[in-house]
């Protein structure tokens, strides 16, 4: 197995080319370009994906998951995936990020083999479809063994800081033969612990926060979506003091 030598690298998740444009000016080193974060990530429009590979330089990985809940996919779903990872190929993306599982909670290996070889030469990432796994040590072995680059995981628990030792039981066990890569809750606040705890080299943040609309009428009698607590007159983007706050801490340890 080819052994992994990278140096540390923040990772920002963006839902939109703007947020893309803003993460990368403020010096991240890879973009996972997803849409719809209330269902925590699926896959972007066409255009979406163009139009970011076209205005950005740094690496760009999609994620592919065609709805949001388990990571179980039908026959119709599965044809979506591979068609959207061949369409992604051909756009240029520098990887793209999966996920399936067996109903009894183990990798479903052979969706995950079929998936890397129609990726090519794309980087592939599984992503936290691995925290809700059954055994995440024998997973990971599976992924390591089937040529998955890196994980994207919390450790198997609601954040990255509190799944903190898990992900240093999952770094030592990868042996720099696939990138652990912590995510979840990860901000300029406990980055620099979480390093420590860990030994990871990759860290995947959202950097998640809201700007105001521009609306200047509002009418709040109704909502575009079932969820009446979240903000209409707002919309995602990053928070460019806080990545810029975990570069500096990247680059100081």
């Amino acid at each position: 197995m080819e052994t992994v030598n990278i140096m540390r690298k923040l990772e920002i998740c963006c839902y939109t080319t703007d947020s893309a444009r803003l993460a990368e000016k403020s010096g991240a080193h890879r973009i996972e370009l997803c849409d719809n974060h209330l269902e925590g990530g699926t896959t972007p429009s066409y255009a979406t994906i163009k139009n970011t590979l076209n205005e950005l330089k740094i690496p760009v990985n999609v994620i592919v998951r065609p709805r949001g809940g388990d990571f179980i996919y039908s026959k119709s779903e599965y044809k979506i995936i591979k068609d959207d990872v061949l369409k992604i190929k051909e756009l240029g993306a520098s990887g793209i990020v999966i996920g399936f599982l067996l109903p009894d909670g183990e990798i479903d290996i052979s969706k995950t083999q079929e998936v890397i070889k129609l990726a090519g030469n794309m980087d592939v990432t599984f992503h936290r479809a691995f925290d809700m796994c059954r055994n995440p040590l024998k997973a990971l072995e599976q992924l390591k063994e089937i040529g998955i680059a890196r994980i994207l995981t919390s450790g198997t628990n609601k954040s990255a800081f509190a799944g903190i030792e898990m992900l240093s039981d999952l770094v030592k066990k990868a042996n720099n033969e696939i990138s652990i890569m912590p995510g979840g809750g990860i901000n300029e606040n406990n980055l620099k612990e979480i390093i420590s705890k860990t030994n990871a080299k990759e860290f995947h943040c959202s950097a998640k926060t809201f700007e105001q609309s521009q609306m200047q009428f509002k009418n709040e009698n109704t909502y575009m979506g079932r969820d009446n607590n979240y903000d209409e007159f707002s919309k995602i983007t990053v928070n460019t003091d806080g990545i810029k706050k975990m570069i500096k801490i990247l680059k100081n340890l």
